[in-house]
């Protein structure tokens, strides 16, 4: 899955998501749920990447990417946004 991918599943569960999704809910909750899971998936990344296995970091980090585009959904923000910035 690639990041434009990420970004569109995290846009499509903020318009119609499932009420089980728990992004949806995520959403629901406000851009300050959706950031303190975001700190917390990139403290877990840090900590995989001092302590854990490549494959824990590698999961860590896509929930980290995951993350930043259910705040991008939040915000509105698009990719072509972000890569202006890069």
């Amino acid at each position: 899955m690639t990041f434009e991918e990420i970004v569109k599943l995290a846009a499509g569960r903020k318009k119609d998501g499932p009420a089980e999704s728990s992004t949806a809910a995520l959403l629901k909750a406000g851009t300050h749920a959706i950031g303190k899971k975001l700190v917390e998936e990139a403290a877990e990344s840090w900590m995989a990447a001092r302590f854990e296995t490549k494959e824990q970091l590698t999961l860590e980090l896509s929930q980290v990417l995951y993350y930043v585009a259910v705040l991008m959904a939040d915000k509105g923000i698009s990719t072509e946004e972000v890569y202006k910035k890069l």
